[in-house]
């Protein structure tokens, strides 16, 4: 008897130390897919974050990174279409819409917006630096796959239809799902 229990602890042992290489080995496998992934929150819809956000996920995404942009609150107004201006059911959400520029093209700055002359500044200066401007990297964006998603809770709360974003999005997801995008992501950014 005493023979065999060695044995018995050996194979526990062995079948244990299987177990657990196995666990590292996947769990090894799950960083390499993280560490090629970049998930974005735009939150804010001011032209000094919409073009960082746009440059970051289509920069990562030509060198091959995996790429989703989850836009809420004002960064939402990023996707707007440039026609849509009042938008919503009610009152307060119509004033949201009207108090918002609505699309990338129409972003102002948070700061040095001049009435007007800070944003065109730096579009003249992106032009002269043939910088993409970020209605033209959200174009790109879609083209080389990055993931551009809507916050379904921010559109309901500002009146937003799915018809008042530009084409080209994924269906829209909560923070819940936004969360686990980030949680497997090797690179997560708030902008």
């Amino acid at each position: 008897m005493t023979i065999t229990e060695p044995n018995v602890d050996t194979s526990l042992q062995l079948a244990d130390l299987l177990g657990r290489v196995e666990a590292l080995e996947t769990a090894a496998s799950r960083r390499l897919e993280e560490e090629n992934k970049l998930t974005i929150i735009a939150w804010g819809g001011d032209l000094d974050r919409i073009w960082p956000t746009a440059i970051l996920a289509t920069t990562a995404a030509a060198s091959g990174m995996r790429s989703m942009v989850f836009f809420t609150f004002w960064g939402l107004f990023a996707i707007v279409k440039p026609g849509v201006r009042i938008t919503g059911e009610n009152w307060m959400q119509k004033m949201m819409s009207v108090m918002n520029p609505g699309s990338a093209q129409r972003a102002k700055l948070s700061r040095y917006h001049f009435a007007g002359a800070g944003p065109a500044m730096f579009k003249k200066l992106a032009d002269e630096h043939k910088v993409a401007k970020p209605d033209e990297l959200i174009a790109l964006a879609r083209e080389l796959g990055v993931r551009l998603v809507p916050c379904q809770m921010t559109m309901d709360l500002l009146g937003l239809k799915r018809e008042d974003l530009i084409d080209g999005l994924e269906e829209p997801i909560g923070a819940a799902t936004a969360i686990l995008e980030m949680k497997e992501a090797a690179v997560s950014l708030f902008i």
